[in-house]
């Protein structure tokens, strides 16, 4: 998503994770079980998906930065999942759709 939607690179990205994760650690976490409802939204589907977006991303990451491990880490995570390339069958109102594009709500 940041990639397509904010125009960040995978490097960019995974250097601006340490600001993520404490913004969660300060901003969310501490309030999540005050939520009236919870749910997982994960789909079971959803790495073979981004896995034919995000390796040309990750492979981009310069061998001689320090984001290079993640990147590494991510990539060798992503081998693990077989790619699923016809998109077209992910529908419009699929929570997945905000990540790879054209979804039928508005950012």
């Amino acid at each position: 998503r940041d990639n397509k939607f904010r125009g960040y690179s995978a490097y960019e990205t995974i250097k601006m994770w340490p600001n993520v994760r404490r913004g969660e650690e300060r901003n969310i976490f501490p309030y999540q079980e005050e939520a009236d409802v919870m749910f997982n939204s994960a789909l079971v589907y959803e790495l073979s998906v981004l896995k034919i977006f995000a390796e040309p991303l990750l492979v981009q990451v310069p061998d001689n930065a320090p984001e290079f491990t993640e990147a590494l880490r991510l990539l060798k995570l992503l081998e693990y999942f077989l790619p699923i390339t016809n998109i077209e069958d992910i529908p419009s109102h699929s929570i997945l759709r905000e990540f790879i594009g054209r979804s039928i709500f508005k950012y």
